[in-house]
């Protein structure tokens, strides 16, 4: 069935790939993008190609207005949201700035929250719809030097655990997608020596590729998933099972 899908982020690596999948699987889109409107030209030609509808809208998510900016360009409804933006910080928390805390905290928590909050009504009102949250293996298990960020993500996966529960009466799925390691450009901090030794530590030996995720984004999306909601699901090859 075609949809019109909100994409949060959908300029970065993920967020693209995602817009790609589901463009494919002729769904219409709307896709946001903060400063990076370039990578998103490809989109708006493949939604041509197969004669669908694209909007591109352009708001800060990590300021406190962000979501206002957002929606006040969305006329039409939105059937089902993917929320897929966000960034990392790396470093020990000690020395994590109070305007970093607010940034991520804003980013990942409050604009995922708001933003849902928004389109809701109208998913409530027609008793379908899908929520999916790009997470990260971080909000489970945690990791050093990213603790702000393994905070928020965690945050994201009680987020997801809770609304499926508030919305399963309604008939909407509320789903997260907790990526491990994948080539994308949050790793070029990383040497190649590096990336080879987070490799060797994945037990199918790897990292992913974006279009991995955005395939799980699509199953959870699509009818395929209607009896999933409220889990949190690892993509990340068996670098953590639990």
């Amino acid at each position: 069935m075609r949809k019109r899908i909100l994409v949060i982020g959908a300029s970065g690596d993920i967020g693209l790939a995602i817009s790609k999948k589901l463009i494919n699987e002729k769904h219409d889109l709307v896709v946001h993008f903060n400063s990076k409107k370039e990578p998103l030209n490809e989109i708006l030609e493949l939604a041509r190609e197969h004669e669908l509808k694209c909007q591109l809208v352009q708001a800060d998510l990590s300021e406190k207005n962000g979501v206002d900016v957002l929606t006040s360009q969305i006329v039409d409804q939105i059937d089902s949201i993917v929320y897929a933006s966000g960034f990392s910080i790396y470093g020990l928390i000690n020395d994590v700035s109070d305007q970093e805390i607010d940034q991520l905290t804003q980013l990942h928590i409050k604009s995922l929250i708001k933003v849902v909050n928004y389109f809701l009504p109208n998913m409530v009102a027609k008793k379908s719809g899908s929520i999916v949250v790009v997470s990260s293996i971080w909000g489970q298990i945690g990791a050093s030097c990213e603790v702000l960020y393994s905070t928020t993500k965690g945050a994201q996966n009680a987020y997801v655990m809770a609304l499926a529960k508030e919305l399963g009466p309604s008939n909407i799925k509320v789903n997260a997608v907790a990526p491990g390691a994948v080539k994308t450009n949050m790793l070029n901090s990383f040497t190649e020596t590096d990336l080879i030794e987070i490799a060797n530590e994945i037990p199918m030996s790897r990292l992913a590729l974006p279009s991995e995720i955005a395939n799980t984004v699509n199953f959870l999306i699509s009818e395929q998933s209607s009896y999933i909601t409220g889990q949190i699901l690892g993509v990340n090859g068996g670098w953590h099972t639990s």
